[in-house]
């Protein structure tokens, strides 16, 4: 019989000290701190830098008549000097502003990134982006829109957004998705789910 894992809560971590290193785009926090080892004993105080990140949303906008994926582009500084474009095919996504419902940020995320809403928010999961040095949660949905218009650039220019809207067939996209040109871990989670669930959402929409 296999002995049962250790599991550990707040208690088994002693924060020293935290204070704001950083407060711009980003924020970043230096903290000492030690923790419970799984031999019972107390590691010994080390220092670590946290990002930190309100939760964001990810919506996977997928059209089942047309059996397509609505994707977008924009820059994105963390891809600069990097083989390949500075400007991937992502998921809509935004950040959660304070109190607000994780739908609602899909919701409103769709409209100024795509000018195309779901009428149909199906959840898929709840992850950590980076936990090694980010605070950073991940809730994605798939969200059932018609994209027979759909197309355009968008985005807020007060928030420096310049958005296009790419439609890709789903054999494409999972073609994409194959050969690594798709390379971002929002959007390879969610493709990965709807391989799994096409056709429960086919059955299901259509």
């Amino acid at each position: 019989m296999s002995e049962k894992p250790k599991t550990f809560g707040d208690d088994d971590v002693e924060i020293i000290s935290r204070h704001l290193a950083h407060d711009g785009f980003l924020s970043i926090e230096h903290i000492q701190l030690r923790h419970r080892l799984f031999s019972g004993e107390w590691s010994e105080v080390f220092k670590r830098e946290l990002q930190l990140k309100d939760p964001a949303v990810g919506v996977l906008l997928f059209d089942p008549a047309l059996d397509r994926i609505l994707f977008v582009r924009q820059f994105r500084i963390g891809m600069l000097g990097e083989q390949g474009s500075s400007w991937p095919l992502e998921i809509v996504a935004g950040m959660v502003d304070h109190g607000e419902p994780p739908e609602q940020v899909a919701l409103r995320e769709s409209q100024e990134e795509s000018n195309c809403v779901p009428t149909e928010l199906i959840s898929i999961c709840e992850y950590y982006n980076s936990p090694g040095g980010s605070n950073e949660k991940i809730t994605l949905f798939c969200g059932r829109i018609d994209s027979s218009n759909a197309g355009g650039v968008f985005g807020l220019m007060d928030e420096h957004e310049d958005i296009e809207v790419q439609l890709l067939s789903y054999d494409d996209a999972m073609a994409m998705l194959e050969d690594g040109q798709i390379d971002n871990a929002m959007s390879i989670i969610a493709l990965q789910w709807l391989r799994l669930h096409r056709q429960e959402l086919l059955d299901r929409w259509i």
